[in-house]
């Protein structure tokens, strides 16, 4: 299981990051057949009165509500509500027939037809066609332009920007997570936010995941901290009282717009890791899990795309989440899936160990610093196991 000598280690690690000032607080989980060893190091603020970081300290899942998102699609899969392979222009016509731009580094008005139609797989696989691009590429600033205006506008803003490559052609980070909003709201013909909560949130009793937090629920909701500190000490970035989710969206971002806690995240990955059922309850087939946590792009398509060159050497990409395809430092196994938060948060599924682990934070990525730090936790977790 987990040995209990090797775990001071870990804690070493969280304790570090407090007290390097990086964080007011660090919570991490691991679970591993049936057993479940909860790390809390620090509180939820710099404020110094804040309470305990605990796992069900409301925490920003920014990044990792993606993976959640994507299954919310698969129970549509599931239904024959969506069809993987299917075009989605009948349900999002603003991105039918899309041009491309000729050079995805020239200018916005330069454009081509697209070769074929983008399919629900495309956009869960994130290789649609468009997503985050470099800044200094010209059709950023149409992409950054969009804003978060509600589900609906935001497409059809969407679809008047032509596709940065052709369907299919790489993998293109973000977007697809909203696109798969639109999906889920007009396949359901509900609200993204209420589908999402009766397909998956309410099933895996996730009562403290979504789009706000409720003003009764602001004392376990952590504060969140810009990259780097300001003159005059920490910058705060979001707060609980009048932050971004201190009430209802306009735009529920699939994206990245989901608070969570840790215990109703644990629910979501325990799923998962058990063919999709919890605690009896089956969300998803054993058969949709297996697909969703498997790798969906090719060879050609992990040469070209990634954040960095040679980003897909030892990674690649599921529908909605990571796959770990090669174990090349102490941490995941090849055929561990997760993903990571801007905060500073961390998932992963491990089915060889039979581990979950789970990382909160809530301090925008730092560059350098915040990676090594990821890398000390996994590694604390790892050798922490028998």
């Amino acid at each position: 299981m987990f040995s209990t000598k090797r775990l001071t280690r870990l804690r070493a690690v969280l304790e570090r990051r407090v007290e390097s000032g990086a964080v007011p607080g660090v919570l991490a989980v691991l679970a591993r057949r049936g057993e479940v060893h909860v790390e809390s190091v620090g509180t939820l603020a710099f404020d110094g009165g804040s309470p305990a970081m605990a796992t069900d300290t409301i925490f920003r899942t920014a990044s990792m509500s993606k993976p959640i998102v994507a299954a919310c699609a698969m129970t549509l899969i599931e239904d024959c509500s969506l069809r993987l392979d299917d075009p989605i222009d009948d349900l999002v016509p603003e991105l039918a027939n899309p041009r491309v731009l000729a050079d995805p580094a020239g200018p916005v008005d330069d454009t081509v037809a697209a070769a074929r139609p983008i399919t629900v797989r495309d956009v869960l696989a994130f290789t649609l066609g468009t997503g985050m691009v470099p800044d200094e590429a010209p059709v950023a600033g149409a992409l950054n332009a969009l804003g978060a205006p509600a589900l609906d506008e935001w497409v059809a803003r969407l679809g008047k920007v032509p596709l940065v490559h052709q369907p299919g052609e790489r993998w293109l980070y973000d977007t697809g997570s909203d696109v798969t909003g639109v999906l889920i709201q007009r396949a359901t013909g509900q609200t993204f936010g209420t589908a999402l909560r009766e397909r998956i949130l309410e099933p895996l009793g996730m009562k403290d995941t979504g789009f706000s937090v409720e003003p009764a629920n602001f004392g376990r909701f952590a504060t969140a901290y810009d990259v780097e500190d300001g003159p005059d000490g920490a910058v705060v970035e979001d707060v609980p009282e009048t932050g971004r989710w201190s009430a209802p969206p306009v735009c529920e971002s699939g994206s990245g717009g989901l608070v969570s806690t840790a215990e109703d995240y644990l629910a979501f990955a325990s799923a998962l890791l058990a063919g999709g059922t919890y605690h009896g309850t089956q969300v998803l087939s054993r058969a949709a899990v297996t697909l969703m946590t498997s790798d969906q792009l090719t060879p050609e398509q992990r040469a070209v795309s990634g954040f960095y060159p040679g980003y897909f050497a030892t990674t690649s990409w599921g529908l909605g989440l990571g796959i770990v395809t090669d174990r090349t430092r102490l941490g995941p196994s090849a055929g561990s899936y997760g993903w990571n938060g801007f905060y500073g948060t961390s998932w992963y599924n491990d089915p060889a160990e039979e581990l979950t682990a789970i990382l909160i934070q809530q301090r925008a990525h730092a560059g350098d610093a915040t990676l090594a730090f990821q890398r000390d936790f996994w590694t604390g977790v790892y050798q922490s196991l028998t």
